[in-house]
Formats: C-alpha cells, structure tokens, sequence
C-alpha cells in the first residue's frame, strides 16, 4: 500500500493490517452497510502489474486464458494464468491504459510477476509493480453510478465497460459496483467527496460482494486446484475457446469440449462462528472421507455465517448435503449465482 495513502487512511480510523484494511471501528455495521446502502472501499489488498512495450498484447495473448485482443480502452476482462496442466495459477481482472493492467491479490503479485518475465526471452514487453503508484477503490450499491459520475462525469454503460478521465479511469464490474483507479495525489479529496455519501468499509465487506457476484479469486492457499471451468470463469469472460495457444490451453478445450467438469463452483452459506478460509476441504456422504469439494473464497456474511465460493463435485450436490471440514461440519446452504453456466 501506498505510504502516503495509507496514513491518510489510518487517519480516518482504518484499521490496516499487512497492507490490508480490515475495518474503520464497526465490522458488523459495514458489512450491512454493503447489503442494502452504498460503500467505499480501499482496493489496495489487489497488487498490480504493468505491461508495457510492442509485444505486450501478443505476449499476453500466448500466456493468458482470455482474449487479449479484446482489452482495449474501453473495455476490460476477467481471466486466469495457469500451468501447462491446466490448473489456475492466479485469476486476474484486466484492463488498458497506457499499457495492460493486471490486478490480481497482493500475495501473489510478485511470485506471477517473476513468473512471467521468464518467458518474455526477446520479445519487446517489460513488467513493472504498479501496486503503490495507482490507487484503486471500490464503489457499489444504490448510489455507486450517481456518486461517480459526479466526480468524474460519467460512468461506464457497459458490463466491464472501462472510461478514462483526468480525475482517473472507472471499471463497471456490475449494475452497481464500480472500480476507480487514480493517481495518489487525487485520491484524498475524491475519497473525502464520495465519502460523505458512501460508508468507507474494509475489505472483508468488498471480498463479500465479490463472492455474492461469483467472481472467483485465486489465493495462494487454492493455486493449482483448479481448471478454469471449475471456478466458472468461462462464465464471466475469462476463458476464450478461439484463441490460440496458451500454458495449459489443450487441457482447457479438452475439458470444455468433452464435457468433463465434474466439479464446478457454488455460492454457499455456512453457519459457524470459527472462520471459514479458502483451502477449506468440504466432504458429503456419498464420497464417504474423500473431500467432495474445496472453498474458493469466503467472507463474513450480514446474515450470520461466511457466504462462499466453493468448487464442488456436482454429483455431490445433487445427492445431498455438502459439510465444511467433515461430515458432521455444518452444512452449506446453497444460493442462486448471479449468472447462468
């Protein structure tokens, strides 16, 4: 996180730990905040990556599952970077300006970073940690769309429809949640304006609205455990079956175009007062002791609980109750995703 940032942040009473905001003194009244009014939050537990040079975007397009070609400056996407195998080893949002923007969770910037500078060999690309000179917030609920069009004029029409502006550039990432990415420097006085009408929150409450849309978001504790399909990516955009060659691609298609996803990934709720984490294993009783699933993400819910994200074998669903941790866990509640798959 930004030093200068951070410290007028903390001078609004965040609570930051490891580069994250945890929350402004009230987590149960933020996280109600973010079901039914308008929130602001701080992004910078996303690091950021920036592509540069004449090869970015031919580059880019042979190692990641989506289309590149169609990122440009009026529109972002949702994709993943994974091994020859197939398995995802980051999921990603990404965008243009002035080069490709690659944000994914701080804790794996650095590792996908070096990862893919070994594979630039003499293309003309260079990769550079954008993390601390740009910072992003988060906007979403009823007043999202009004309040920033105030501050920058207007916003983006489209479903991950991208503007750029002097006071910054506004990713949509749904009817009423927005992405605003700036320079430091005019952060403060356009945090202090949207502010007054949205409730700053910490990051558990954005990681919630995430998963209530089903964007997955691969952790260090969930790399290399899933194939794009099995987190829904191709439902949101982020797997091209058109494009060329990319690590683990053969796998990808073969997987699509034989049918063969046996797990695919569910929005839950689970009832427990012990924290509910990414890596978590699920069980049911038709796979006996065998994990019949694994979380993806979880946050705490307005309801009580931790909604999830969870790749689950699909039989298994369909056979009966899924428990968190063991059989005799609590059981998850399933819920309607956002999307059709």
């Amino acid at each position: 996180m930004n030093s200068t940032w951070q410290a007028y942040l903390q001078a609004r009473d965040a609570v930051i730990q490891d580069g994250c905001v945890t929350h402004y003194g009230d987590a149960a009244a933020e996280l109600k905040c973010a079901r039914s009014g308008t929130v602001l939050a701080d992004l910078s537990h996303f690091g950021l990556i920036h592509f540069s040079g004449e090869d970015a975007q031919a580059f880019l397009q042979g190692q990641l599952s989506c289309d590149v070609r169609k990122v440009d400056l009026s529109n972002a996407q949702y994709g993943s970077y994974c091994t020859p195998k197939g398995r995802m080893l980051a999921s990603f949002l990404l965008w243009h300006d002035d080069g490709y923007m690659m944000q994914l969770p701080s804790a794996l910037q650095v590792a996908i970073r070096k990862r893919l500078a070994m594979f630039i060999l003499r293309a003309k690309v260079e990769l550079a940690d954008n993390s601390d000179t740009l910072v992003r917030m988060g906007v979403a609920g009823s007043r999202a769309a009004a309040l920033l069009a105030e501050v920058v004029g207007k916003v983006p029409g489209a479903h991950l429809g991208v503007i750029h502006a002097q006071q910054g550039s506004i990713i949509r990432l749904a009817q009423d949640r927005f992405e605003l990415v700036i320079l430091p420097e005019q952060a403060p006085t356009l945090w202090q304006h949207l502010s007054k009408e949205a409730m700053p929150v910490g990051a558990p409450c954005w990681n919630w609205l995430e998963i209530k849309a089903g964007i997955p978001v691969v952790t260090p504790a969930t790399q290399e455990q899933f194939v794009p399909q099995m987190a829904n990516l191709q439902a949101i955009g982020g797997v091209s079956f058109q494009k060329g060659c990319y690590p683990g691609q053969e796998i990808v298609a073969r997987t699509q175009y034989l049918g063969k996803i046996k797990r695919r990934m569910y929005l839950a709720n689970i009832q427990s007062v012990k924290p509910v984490a990414a890596g978590d294993e699920l069980f049911s009783a038709d796979m006996a002791e065998q994990s019949s699933g694994m979380v993806v993400n979880a946050a705490p819910s307005p309801d009580g609980g931790f909604d999830v994200l969870a790749v689950i074998q699909a039989s298994s669903v369909e056979a009966g109750k899924i428990h968190w941790q063991t059989l005799d866990g609590p059981a998850l509640e399933m819920m309607p995703l956002p999307y059709s798959l």
